[in-house]
């Protein structure tokens, strides 16, 4: 049985399976994608527990994407954790 379902948004592939690995190891079921579109695309049709963002992300930026997530009455209360390489206070 599975602990919760979580969407995975990051076009590093690499990073993306050793998430999902871990996660799915865990009992969690997820679903990966690599854009920002698409996973707006996902939300529309699928409800998620948890969504793990990259920032960096081709096509539609993980910010963008997430400031839709919270505008969307549909899945503004879903948890978000950002994941990103960038490590500047600034960012």
């Amino acid at each position: 049985m599975s602990e919760g379902k979580i969407l995975i948004v990051e076009d590093e592939r690499n990073i993306a399976d050793l998430v999902k690995y871990n996660l799915e190891k865990n009992n969690y079921y997820c679903v990966t994608t690599s854009n920002g579109e698409e996973a707006l695309s996902i939300l529309g049709k699928q409800t998620f527990d948890l969504i793990i963002l990259d920032l960096m992300l081709p096509k539609m930026d993980g910010l963008d994407v997430c400031r839709h997530i919270r505008r969307d009455n549909n899945t503004s209360s879903i948890p978000v954790i950002m994941l990103t390489a960038k490590g500047e206070e600034t960012d």
